[in-house]
């Protein structure tokens, strides 16, 4: 089992998104605290969190009681009332909290979180879609994470046998397709400093970093032939 390093968490706005935050840190093994104003809600994590509490989020007399501002990280995840969002990213930030991530509704929402000064921005419902649709047309991909709108890191299957019994010299996968190889999975064991020397066997899991075009390119490529 992976152990995590034990910091301490404030996640405010219990809807659906904050209520799976809680959950999984918890299950991490992480010090939550948990903040709605609706009282059924915070009833629900009472005995699942470090501490529940029911209070508005856009009262600033409330937030400094709670010190959001010694949090190692802030989830600000309320629903669709964008106001709310705003002033608790707002308050947050100005008491100093080091790292706030917020949901955003929409794109406009997102770009006022990000003027305030928001840490990091998530669009769940946008993100999902974007990851069904990236499965569907790159099927070859057993996963992937979006480092921003232009780089992907990205786990690719090897089902090519052009690619099989060929080292990533031979196959100048830098030089032709731009990318960083950083693990090679074969069998289960990992290989996380390969080489241009390394040769690649049939269902390896490579995986790769790079701009999102030049990682499908290379997908493509790596199961091109087995679907002739």
């Amino acid at each position: 089992m992976v152990k995590h390093k034990r910091e301490n968490y404030a996640v405010i706005g219990l809807g659906q998104f904050g209520s799976a935050i809680c959950q999984s840190l918890v299950e991490a093994g992480q010090e939550v605290l948990a903040i709605d104003i609706s009282e059924e809600k915070v009833n629900e994590f009472t005995n699942i969190v470090t501490r529940a509490v029911i209070a508005d989020a856009q009262d600033e007399d409330t937030m400094k009681e709670l010190e959001l501002g010694s949090f190692d990280h802030v989830f600000i995840s309320i629903g669709q009332n964008i106001q709310a969002s705003i002033m608790a990213t707002l308050l947050t930030k100005e008491l100093g909290a080091k790292d706030v991530i917020c949901k955003a509704e929409n794109e406009s929402h997102a770009r006022v979180l990000e003027k305030i000064g928001a840490d990091q921005i998530v669009r769940p419902e946008r993100d999902m879609a974007r990851r069904i649709v990236f499965h569907q047309l790159q099927p070859n991909i057993v996963n992937y994470l979006m480092l921003n709108d232009q780089v992907t890191m990205a786990e690719v299957k090897v089902d090519n046998p052009a690619f099989v019994g060929k080292s990533l010299n031979e196959l100048a996968v830098r030089n032709k397709y731009h990318i960083n190889i950083i693990a090679i999975k074969t069998d289960g064991k990992v290989n996380l400093s390969p080489t241009a020397d390394d040769k690649l066997r049939q269902n390896d899991l490579i995986s790769v970093v790079g701009y999102t075009t030049d990682v499908n390119q290379f997908n493509e490529d790596a199961q091109a032939s087995s679907q002739a």
